[in-house]
């Protein structure tokens, strides 16, 4: 009876993990977006260095992982935890280093801005989608509520929408973009869409692993705010 408990307090230590490496996902793209906005290269160097936090807490998890597969003998719902967590918590991983990527990217121009006036708005915008999307998944992971999950690819769709406008907006002549500037902007949409499809990617696997069951498209909503804190 014991050594369930024992076992049973670990699974409970796995959900709990996967849901701090969301949060420290998610701190990270608010901390790297709020770099990028305010060309602070303090937050800059905050985001770049505590991404190694992301890295080991990542490594303990895994190891934990494979522990108890191979000492518990799991099936059905503890099952698909164990077998989840690993892809998970690497796209979680993922998503770190991608906040990072962009506080380098803030770090690099600095003291001048990254990215050009007429498009900060938008970027700010990718930036906010991100951090929604993160949370959401953080908060799936939290309660273990499928719809949270659920709502998370609506957000990516957001995502992909600022991505085309952003590309307009660079295009078109007023912003007069220099070309490291538009090499600097085009990289920084590639990271706020890689962390937006790490995020679906997560947020899948937790469904499957509460539901049994692979997440349906979901169609965009109007006005997607996500789970924005």
């Amino acid at each position: 009876m014991q050594a369930r408990s024992q076992y049973h307090a670990e699974l409970d230590h796995v959900w709990q993990s996967l849901y701090e490496l969301a949060e420290l996902a998610r701190l990270a793209m608010v901390r790297g977006s709020l770099a990028l906005e305010e060309a602070d290269l303090q937050i800059a160097e905050q985001v770049i260095a505590g991404d190694v936090q992301l890295d080991t807490r990542r490594a303990e998890l895994d190891e934990l992982v494979f522990t108890l597969l191979a000492t518990q003998q799991p099936v059905a719902t503890d099952l698909r935890l164990l077998t989840a967590t690993i892809p998970a918590a690497a796209g979680l991983e993922r998503m770190g280093d991608l906040a990072a990527h962009v506080a380098r990217a803030a770090r690099l121009r600095y003291p001048d801005h990254a990215v050009p006036e007429p498009l900060r708005a938008t970027i700010t915008g990718m930036g906010e989608v991100a951090v929604g999307l993160a949370a959401d998944v953080a908060a799936a992971l939290a309660s273990r509520d499928p719809t949270l999950a659920a709502r998370v690819p609506a957000g990516d769709e957001e995502m992909t929408r600022l991505h085309r406008q952003m590309f307009a907006l660079l295009l078109a002549e007023h912003t007069g973009a220099r070309v490291n500037t538009a090499i600097d902007v085009s990289l920084l949409g590639r990271y706020f869409e890689r962390y937006a499809d790490q995020a679906v990617s997560v947020a899948r696997r937790v469904y499957f692993v509460i539901t049994a069951e692979h997440l349906a498209p979901v169609e965009p909503r109007e006005g997607w705010s996500g789970g924005r804190r």
